[in-house]
């Protein structure tokens, strides 16, 4: 029984073992931190947060969506005549929206009137955002004709491409693209909320995103163009138009949601809220990650030097908890920390301490262990007697429940063999026959429960009183019912199926053929052979060559052929080992007797 003595190792040598575990822990989660190793499981943990923090519906920033309502109820194919989005513009202008950013792009010129409807819509507007994935490298565009025009409509172009991590998902956005400042960027600074460059460390922002898809108030774009819509659904708001119809295939993973995409306008509006609000959600500094991954890695050494190995490994379940409460807690305020690493390290550290531990106390083991032994071998002989107590308390039960129907504990042992000599001829594994033999004590432990006028009447049985005969199987087995022990659980599996009919006529549950548990089947032929051979208030004793007879008959009807075929066999033999010579040598018996003994 390891862990009975503690290390006697000087306190400076464990300090100086300790702190090498320590170190390696603090190695291994630094590796994991700059190699990026785990990752993907990091990002897991990412959704995770996002989804403890629940969705905030933003009251500044709505979407109007290009969904499949407005392809029914507008019956235009895509893209729509740019007129169409003019309309739009001038609906959503005089509904008094503070920003229009259009995530659709229009670079390719089409007809002239179609091109200036929406010129002039965006004139009228004061403007607007209008997005594109297409730029010279320098930032200059071709929308709505080129920057020229767009100056002269107070509009400008912004860079509209959505990039995945390394898992899919789009996670953040960037300050610009190939010269061209990102849609959230551009709408920030046309609202007085330039995001400082300083927050793009490293090129790009987290996207504090408000929810799971669907978080940002929508409206159909169809509504917007008839006029379907209330005002103050987009009064003083920030509205992005784009398209969420899956048929546009403008959807996108995201760390929030499960896996439900999301409409790249709705992804677009929570860069945009992002960059209106200074960016609120930042990665914690490398120092501050490394930090954590020593703190961690410190735990389990620590508690080494005070305490047993196994207390440093269930403290931290604990440490761990505290830990991930912590960064939902700084996920809440903003800041994101890494959480895999440092649990890497965390558990690096608790494996090492253990591992040193089991090194530095094996000495201390060696002098307990003749001590260990005698214990042991006391909890095996202790386990033994229980097994004994518990089988023996088993057959005193069955026994008793016999004593009501004029049987001795006999007929227990003797089913208990029959079954075990069955099981081994079938081929079952000694020990699996040998519990076999400890469970049919109790397959009539369900007659506790039937009256003694029935259990004991010398005659035949009435319908009623068959009928409450045979409720003794669901009985026993209500009675054995909820156990955690094999022997029990065996011991109800056969009192309730020892009745059951290999033709299906059988009770209580009717099954047929090996829907009937193989113990059930054993116990069915063992229990009538053993009936048959023994004298009963409502029967005399069988010879054996009759008994071997009508098992032979009630092959295939009440009984496994198969079964029968290995139990005749012994059957001779049994009688010879369990019955007195004299055991054949009574008057006649009648057929209506033999056909109710075969099932009572």
């Amino acid at each position: 029984m390891p862990g009975r003595a503690r290390s006697r190792l000087p306190l400076s040598e464990r300090v100086r073992a300790l702190a090498c575990v320590a170190l390696v822990a603090g190695l291994a989660g630094a590796a994991v931190e700059t190699s990026g190793a785990l990752d993907g499981l990091e990002r897991e943990t990412l959704k995770a947060r996002f989804d403890l923090r629940g969705a905030d519906t933003p009251d500044d920033i709505v979407v109007v969506a290009i969904d499949a309502k407005t392809f029914d109820v507008l019956q235009r194919q895509w893209p729509f005549p740019r007129s169409v989005h003019g309309r739009a513009v001038r609906r959503l202008h005089a509904a008094g929206a503070r920003e229009i950013v259009y995530d659709v792009q229009f670079t390719e010129p089409t007809t002239p009137r179609e091109d200036l409807a929406l010129f002039e819509a965006v004139r009228a507007a004061g403007g607007a955002v209008l997005a594109t994935s297409e730029t010279d490298g320098r930032g200059r565009t071709n929308v709505l004709g080129g920057d020229a025009n767009l100056r002269r409509v107070n509009a400008r172009a912004a860079a509209s491409d959505l990039h995945n991590d390394g898992a899919g998902a789009v996670t953040h956005f960037p300050r610009a693209q190939g010269g061209l400042k990102s849609m959230a960027v551009v709408t920030a600074e046309r609202a007085g909320r330039s995001v400082p460059a300083a927050a793009f460390d490293g090129g790009d922002v987290w996207i504090d995103y408000r929810g799971p898809p669907g978080t940002v108030r929508t409206i159909s774009f169809s509504d917007v163009v008839q006029g379907g819509f209330a005002p103050g659904l987009v009064r003083g708001r920030t509205v992005v138009v784009g398209a969420s119809a899956p048929t546009l295939r403008d959807v996108h993973a995201t760390p929030v949601g499960g896996g439900e995409l999301m409409a790249g306008a709705e992804v677009q509006a929570n860069a945009i809220w992002t960059a209106m609000h200074g960016a609120p959600l930042r990665s914690a500094t490398p120092a501050v990650e490394l930090l954590l991954i020593a703190l961690l890695a410190l735990v389990a050494p620590l508690l080494g030097l005070r305490f047993p190995a196994l207390v440093a490994g269930l403290f931290t379940p604990l440490v761990a908890a505290v830990f991930l409460v912590g960064a939902q807690i700084a996920f809440d305020g903003g800041l994101i920390v890494h959480v895999v690493p440092p649990l890497f390290g965390l558990v690096t550290g608790v494996v090492g301490t253990i591992a040193w531990s089991q090194l530095a106390e094996s000495r201390a083991r060696h002098a307990v262990a003749r001590d260990n032994e005698l214990l042991e071998e006391r909890v095996r002989d202790r386990t033994r007697e229980l097994r004994q107590t518990q089988v023996e308390i088993l057959q005193r039960l069955g026994v008793a429940v016999e004593w009501r129907d004029a049987e001795t504990g006999l007929h227990i042992e003797r089913i208990g063999n029959f079954c075990e000599q069955l099981a081994r001829a079938v081929g079952m594994a000694p020990a699996d026959a040998e519990l076999l033999r400890q469970a049919s004590a109790l397959h009539d432990v369900g007659k506790v429960g039937i009256p003694d006028h029935i259990l004991t009447k010398p005659g035949p049985l009435d319908p009623h009183e068959w009928a409450t005969m045979k409720t003794h199987a669901t009985i026993g087995a209500s009675i054995l019912s909820g156990s955690s022990s094999a022997l029990v659980q065996l011991s109800e599996t056969i009192a309730l199926t020892h009745h059951e009919h290999w033709d299906g006529r059988g009770y209580p549950r009717g099954l047929r053929g090996e829907q009937i548990p193989l113990a059930g089947r054993i116990c069915a032929i063992c229990d009538v052979f053993d009936a048959l051979l023994s004298a009963r208030p409502y029967k005399d004793p069988w010879p054996i060559d009759e008994t071997i007879a009508e098992i032979r008959r009630l092959s295939g009807t009440q009984f496994d052929p198969g079964l029968v075929e290995a139990f005749l066999p012994l059957a001779r033999d049994l009688h010879r080992a369990w019955f007195p010579p004299d055991a054949d040598e009574h008057g006649p018996r009648e057929a209506a007797q033999a056909r109710a003994l075969t099932t009572r």
